[in-house]
């Protein structure tokens, strides 16, 4: 059995079992590949895959377990390279980031910009996506280090490290009534109006419906996006009241929005970054951690790694304070 064989094997697997594709993934001849996998398949005296004439049909059940070691070891080839490289061009390389627009857009410029200049060798790829789309990403093997709020349960093969919290604000056009009142904004006043916010996670119910149904209320949700700033365009044309994370009222936006501080209609949310267990954090990596969450020590990674669930991870940072991200408050952007 060669390393080569699980390499192809994985491939074709991770496109749809088309062996054309993966070829091509792999800068390879399509036979080529075939052969490989015929080899394999004799060694083992397993048949992975059942056949529809010349093509793949399925995975078998043995074949299934044959693939999911395969990616076992396989990641352990690849941690053995980043072995290596601490001790050879420990500047050079690659980090690859999964995040939501809001992560992007909002909190991320700063770090990235300062890793940057301590690592100008390194290709930096960020993604963006829902939770759901960063979780497939995360199944692909396609990045390093993930960054979301929430969703818990469809990072199960991560270690989740919290980040920092922050809570939602309302933006709504200059002069709108709920910029207006003489007390504190309730849900009840907002479930009054069309609301414009984020997509919602498929996992589970959002803290922001429960909320509402928590006073018995139905928030009429006319519009949804995964961008804060299309968000605010549709509050701009007066499509409807906006709910966005704190950190996305920007400071530009006091030109023609209003922010409605929410703190106190909906609870704290926290974003957290998150990585295998198994994966093996070069120098570079481990600065990015600590630049998104500073309190993040060399200790803590030690911990983590010796930790049996997320609830381990969880109760090691039980006690520390997390920074509160916050957005624009008298022309100077939060962060405190």
């Amino acid at each position: 059995m060669k390393l080569q064989q699980l390499k192809y094997l994985l491939a074709i697997v991770d496109n749809g079992l088309n062996i054309t594709a993966a070829a091509e993934r792999l800068y390879t001849s399509q036979p080529g590949v075939s052969k490989q996998l015929k080899l394999l398949e004799e060694e083992l005296g397993l048949q992975i895959f059942t056949r529809k004439g010349k093509s793949l049909g399925g995975v078998t059940d043995g074949g299934a377990k044959v693939i999911e070691r395969a990616r076992v070891i396989m990641q352990e080839v690849e941690n053995i390279r980043n072995l290596a490289s601490d001790y050879f061009g420990e500047e050079e390389g690659s980090l690859s980031i999964a995040t939501t627009h809001t992560q992007a857009r909002y909190v991320l410029p700063e770090i990235i910009g300062e890793f940057r200049a301590r690592y100008p060798k390194i290709t930096l790829n960020l993604h963006q996506g829902t939770s759901e789309q960063i979780a497939d990403m995360v199944a692909a093997n396609e990045i390093d280090f993930a960054i979301a709020t929430g969703s818990q349960e469809l990072f199960s093969d991560l270690i989740l490290v919290p980040g920092y919290h922050w809570s939602r604000s309302i933006i709504v056009p200059k002069g709108h009534e709920l910029a207006t009142l003489d007390r504190k904004i309730t849900l009840h006043d907002l479930a009054r109006h069309p609301l414009v916010t984020y997509v919602f996670s498929f996992g589970g119910q959002s803290s922001l419906k429960r909320a509402f149904a928590d006073e018995g209320l139905e928030p009429d949700v006319v519009f949804t996006a995964r961008d804060a700033d299309v968000i605010k365009t549709y509050v701009r044309m007066g499509l409807g009241v906006g709910i966005v994370a704190g950190m996305a009222a920007d400071c530009a936006d006091k030109k023609d929005l209003q922010v409605v501080e929410a703190e106190q209609l909906f609870p704290q949310s926290t974003t957290w970054i998150g990585f295998r267990k198994d994966a093996v954090l070069r120098r570079y990596m481990f600065d990015f951690l600590q630049l998104f969450a500073p309190h993040v020590t060399p200790n803590h990674v030690k911990e983590i790694r010796n930790a049996r669930s997320q609830d381990d991870v969880d109760r090691l940072f039980a006690d520390t304070d997390l920074p509160v991200r916050g957005g624009c408050v008298d022309g100077v952007t939060a962060a405190a």
